[in-house]
């Protein structure tokens, strides 16, 4: 046998025991994953895309499972889910996370950003990394972010043109200290409440109106019942694509990679789509009769001037070592 084909037949040998190893290293395995919104919202998209992507690299051997609309309880029961292991996936708000590390409030604080590359070079840069690398002795292990978009207001009394058109609304927001403390500045009446309650909530006029980006209010059909939607963008909302620690730890290195590397292709191609469907969502949603306003950008600067004591407040009880990074990643930024 001459060297050429000595080295062809090494080559070819190296080949079949490597996809060997890659193939024994590959269990068959379901991934129930759960989110909190409707079929063929951006977010079910990704979990689909993710899936999609699960299953073209395992070569089937990993069956994702979609759960949406809270199928498997609301954003806190699910959480607890996936820490106790009896979940395996869950897209969700970092609203949900900032329970079990209070740092995460640090993204729910209102007017961070102007735009989405910002947002997604905060999530992406060290401070997503430290805030993620606290979640592993907590039971869950973050593998990338998903869109949600920038949050606004709707209600069924009046347009919100300005800081002081809160004053009395009553307003359901997530169950989070931050959100809280931040409609009550502005004389709000804000009330915590799990998502899959809230259609319900406002069609029996117990709550006047509510707060989402605008994909979130399209595909729930809340224009059913409400009659106002305002753009008042507070708060950028990142929903970090998590995987139980008790069901990471026993998967090999190698389907370990395939999931972190499914799940980054598949949040880049769904912040794009998400992005989309938000600018289309808006036109469905004043399509449907919903009263849009924007708000002038001098009155947005008096916002953002008034919940500053909210930043001050909730700092202080954070770790000193993020809150520093925080306000450095804000300002680079910032120049985005």
């Amino acid at each position: 046998m001459n060297p050429m084909t000595r080295r062809g037949f090494a080559a070819l040998a190296f080949v079949v025991a490597a996809s060997g190893a890659g193939a024994q290293d590959i269990q068959e395995r379901t991934i129930k994953f759960g989110h909190l919104n409707n079929p063929g919202h951006p977010t079910s998209l990704g979990v689909r895309k993710f899936a999609e992507i699960v299953t073209a690299k395992t070569g089937g051997k990993f069956k994702v499972q979609e759960f949406a609309s809270s199928q498997l309880g609301n954003e806190l029961q699910q959480q607890a889910a996936l820490q106790g292991g009896v979940q395996e996936m869950l897209v969700a708000s970092t609203t949900s996370l900032n329970g079990i590390v209070k740092e995460f409030g640090l993204l729910d604080f209102p007017f961070l950003f102007a735009n989405e590359r910002q947002a997604d070079a905060m999530v992406d840069g060290p401070l997503g990394k430290a805030l993620a690398a606290k979640l592993p002795e907590k039971g869950v292990v973050v593998l990338g972010f998903f869109d949600l978009g920038f949050r606004n207001v709707t209600n069924s009394k009046r347009p919100v043109t300005k800081g002081a058109d809160l004053e009395g609304l009553k307003l359901r927001v997530i169950p989070n200290p931050v959100f809280l403390e931040t409609f009550k500045t502005f004389k709000a009446n804000p009330v915590p409440m799990a998502f899959a309650e809230l259609y319900g909530a406002l069609e029996s006029k117990a709550v006047d109106g509510q707060e989402n980006p605008f994909a979130v209010i399209a595909s729930s059909k809340f224009y059913e019942v409400q009659k106002y939607v305002s753009g008042t963008n507070h708060v950028y909302a990142t929903n970090p694509i998590q995987i139980s620690k008790r069901f990471w730890d026993r998967l090999s290195p190698v389907e370990q990679k395939i999931l972190q590397d499914a799940a980054i292709e598949a949040q880049n191609w769904q912040r794009t789509v998400s992005r989309e469907v938000s600018a289309k969502a808006l036109g469905e949603l004043t399509a449907k009769g919903m009263v849009y306003n924007d708000i002038a950008p001098a009155e947005l600067a008096r916002m953002r001037a008034e919940v500053r004591p909210v930043y001050d407040k909730f700092s202080a009880a954070y770790d000193p070592a993020i809150v520093t990074l925080f306000r450095s990643e804000l300002e680079r930024v910032s120049k985005l």
